[in-house]
């Protein structure tokens, strides 16, 4: 048996654990530069709230409805999440993170699902304080079903006879099934097949012919037949990448050269976090395709390094050298993007006599820096070339504090 905890409204949820005050009240978060919204609270969905509707339309409605808004806040979102993970692996060895806010669980050999569901909710939600479904099925992809269901029965719901998945299956709604992309169905739609049901009483000839492999395993998981496994080992990374839209369109050299700096410095510290190490560095600019009278042009370059690096000041100096190579004046640039492939463990790393020591000299500086922030918070030391004012940074109108992960932020009670 399978279960999909999934925490609801999650984005939102978390600005509601140290806001209280916007419970009941509609929430939306935005994305990146508060451009559109990606997050919405279920009293936003009622106001007529679209997943996806640029901020800037929506003005009247939100003034209207007294809607609470929110910039996009990765960082709380990523801590939140962990602790989520953490309560949920206390229940059974077998778990899978799927995304930041859903995780399966492998619960073979349990008993009385129902009542472990509730327990294993009730716990996440007393500890963390995020509320959270449980769907529990035979199959991961009736684990999905079940879950959906479970928002409407308590915030649990086990799928485990014939009669319990028929009465599921009957009226949920194809486009909604796990894997389904819009193409297939709208394919389906368009030939009748409008439920979970009729999609799984179709003959398996017919599936073979019409959909992938995925749709394939996707039917058989329906009838029951377990066809994709647990991962509770994560698929080695095979690249990595920094890169957000900046502020505001930018042309300026010492600007783009501080960007670069930041989001190489950035991935530096991602690659020291999962200990790993890179042997390619790409960098990338990118003008706005949407602004039509603007120049377009998307250069790039490719660097292979000496060796496999992921110390701070080794990253920055490659992206900025990258950097000098592809940058054309007269344009205006929305983003740049800083790349590492070709990733390695640390401890694969092999040591060359011929290598300069200032690499070892580099990789103690970084560790450095990684302690400092990891105890006073993200950003508190920083490479001078990253600017300080950084006029070019994503604007984030309505950010809220860091409370969990900056002791300046932590809330204070009197």
């Amino acid at each position: 048996m399978f279960a999909l905890a999934d925490c609801n409204n999650f984005y939102a949820s978390c600005h509601r654990l140290f806001e209280p005050e916007y419970n009941g009240v509609p929430v939306i978060v935005l994305s990146n530069n508060d451009g559109c919204v990606i997050a919405r609270s279920n009293e936003a969905k009622a106001c007529g709230i679209a997943m996806g509707a640029p901020f800037f339309k929506i003005r009247a409605e939100i003034k209207k409805y007294n809607i609470a808004v929110f910039s996009s806040h990765y960082t709380l979102y990523g801590d939140i999440s962990a602790r989520v993970m953490t309560n949920l692996a206390r229940f059974t060895p077998d778990v899978e993170v799927y995304s930041i806010d859903e995780c399966f669980l492998g619960l073979s050999g349990f008993d009385n699902l129902e009542e472990y569901g509730r327990q294993i909710r009730e716990t996440v939600i007393y500890n963390t304080g995020i509320p959270i479904s449980i769907g529990i099925a035979p199959t991961k992809v009736l684990a999905k079903v079940a879950n959906k269901t479970s928002k409407k029965h308590n915030g649990v719901m086990v799928l485990a006879t014939g009669e319990e998945i028929n009465d599921a299956l009957a009226d949920y709604p194809v486009e909604d099934l796990w894997g389904i992309g819009r193409q297939f169905a709208h394919k389906l739609i368009k030939g009748g097949i409008e439920t979970a049901a009729q999609f799984r009483a179709l003959p398996i000839d017919w599936v073979q012919t019409n959909m992938t492999i995925v749709g394939v395993r996707m039917w058989r998981e329906l009838w029951g037949e377990s066809c994709i496994p647990l991962k509770t080992v994560l698929d080695p990374k095979k690249g990595m990448c920094t890169s957000r839209a900046f502020g505001k369109l930018t042309g300026d050299y010492s600007e783009l050269m501080e960007a670069t700096s930041s989001y190489a410095a950035r991935l530096a510290g991602k690659l020291r976090r999962e200990k790993l190490c890179t042997t390619v560095l790409s960098v990338r600019l990118l003008t706005n395709k949407f602004v039509a009278d603007e120049l377009q042009a998307y250069p790039a370059i490719t660097i292979p390094l000496d060796h496999p690096v992921n110390n701070t000041i080794d990253l920055i100096k490659t992206a900025l050298w990258g950097l000098k190579k592809i940058y054309l004046r007269g344009y205006l640039y929305q983003k740049v993007e800083v790349n590492a492939t070709g990733l390695i463990p640390e401890s694969e790393v092999q040591l060359n006599i011929f290598n300069d020591f200032k690499g070892i000299k580099y990789d103690k500086i970084s560790k450095v820096l990684d302690r400092l922030n990891l105890q006073y918070g993200s950003g508190t030391l920083r490479m001078a070339g990253e600017g300080k004012d950084q006029k070019w940074a994503m604007k984030r109108e309505f950010l809220r504090p860091h409370y969990t992960t900056n002791w300046n932020d932590i809330i204070k009670v009197k």
